[in-house]
């Protein structure tokens, strides 16, 4: 049915599903005019409460697979705050939603991953195209 997910308990495995959530979650639909991806944080936000509960419910998968990948305490706690932060501005009404636009609080866990993996798992390494 088009992509496949990776089963495997492998870094490159592990890197593939975070970036496939976080792919869902921060640019899953392209907003026409102004070309500029939108996920399923932004458009799942807008619903009061119920949105910003499942987004960051859906971002705390990123960081349970992140601690999968034995990345240090230090930045799951880092990761935890981004999507903490996402997750308390975004539920402010209507000011909340415009924010999700612009932070993208699991893109920023993503690059924390990344750094990390290309660091101690240099195998994992793919070319981003």
């Amino acid at each position: 049915m088009g992509i496949e997910m990776p089963v495997g308990n492998d870094p490159a495995s592990i890197r593939q599903r975070i970036q496939m959530m976080e792919a869902l979650l921060e640019r899953a639909f392209t907003v026409p005019g102004i070309k500029r991806g939108v996920g399923l944080d932004a458009v799942i936000g807008l619903i009061p409460v119920v949105g910003d509960v499942i987004t960051a419910a859906m971002g705390a998968y990123i960081i349970w697979e992140a601690r999968n990948l034995g990345i240090p305490k230090w930045k799951l706690w880092r990761m935890a705050g981004n999507i903490a932060f996402d997750s308390a501005i975004g539920a402010i009404p209507v000011a909340g939603d415009l924010f999700d636009f612009v932070y993208r609080s699991n893109s920023r866990n993503l690059k924390i991953i990344k750094k990390h993996l290309d660091k101690h798992h240099p195998a994992a390494q793919v070319i981003d195209g």
